[in-house]
């Protein structure tokens, strides 16, 4: 058997994992977990962190310490991806952050979570932005049905303003943006290891940090629900969480 130099082996230590199982790892798209929390906290943290750690810094650019006077308009804000975006646009930049939630329980989640102000996607958004005193934003990150929201999106950015999204509409008309000179981004947390891509490493280095911010107490877990242990009854609970849009932040089965 060849092992990649570049791979670690790692095997579990927490008491709640099963014994003896290890798995190899490429250290670029890896990273110590954060010491202070869970291990079925930690695990809600890898792919919603790449993910809006991307979104935010790599696709749209906004610097860290950055974006003073700007706003950021983030549509279907309390998921998993947005529940630890908001978080990282509230503590790591000057954006001024504005985040979507239909529900009291949701919008309250967003709230907590760091956002400036909190909208309902179900309504349309322009008159609600207004009324806080928001024109028009410099980005919008849209991670849920982006095609029934383009059209607002489209009204709302600023002229040369950014959008980024990570759903999959059917498909999605680029020439709206033309005449504001809109920028188009799109994030897939795997491009990086599925194309082997020189910056694979940055991974590795967003997720260290992540660590750090989640020990210093500056970022906090995405878990919304622990439903339990792995066994077809909690699965079909999360499903159906999933399926009536009720979950909040990241469901988590942990054990067996």
């Amino acid at each position: 058997m060849s092992v990649d130099p570049h791979c670690r082996w790692q095997e579990g230590t927490h008491d709640d994992e099963v014994d003896g199982i290890v798995a190899l790892v490429d250290e670029r798209i890896a990273g110590h977990a954060p010491v202070s929390i869970s291990a079925a906290q930690a695990a809600a943290l890898p792919l919603t962190a790449i993910t809006a750690w991307e979104l935010l810094f790599d696709r749209l650019k906004v610097a860290e310490g950055g974006g003073d006077g700007q706003g950021l308009l983030v549509i279907g804000a309390s998921g998993g991806v947005g529940s630890i975006l908001m978080q990282l646009a509230r503590r790591l930049t000057g954006l001024t952050v504005i985040g979507t939630a239909s529900r009291p329980a949701t919008q309250a989640w967003v709230r907590e979570l760091g956002a400036h102000h909190v909208v309902d996607h179900g309504k349309p958004l322009q008159p609600q932005l207004a009324a806080v005193g928001i024109g028009q934003v410099d980005h919008v990150i849209s991670l849920t049905h982006t095609d029934s929201y383009y059209a607002q999106i489209v009204d709302l950015l600023k002229p040369e303003g950014q959008l980024a999204l990570i759903d999959d509409p059917a498909t999605l008309d680029a020439m709206p943006l033309k005449r504001k000179s809109i920028s188009l981004h799109w994030e897939f947390m795997f491009t990086r290891s599925m194309f082997g891509t020189p910056d694979m490493v940055e991974q590795h280095k967003l997720l260290t940090e992540v660590a750090r911010l989640i020990d210093a107490g500056i970022l906090r877990t995405t878990v919304g629900e622990n439903l339990g242990k792995i066994n077809a009854g909690n699965v079909r609970r999360a499903h159906k969480l999933l399926e009536e849009g009720r979950a909040i932040g990241k469901l988590v089965l942990a054990g067996f």
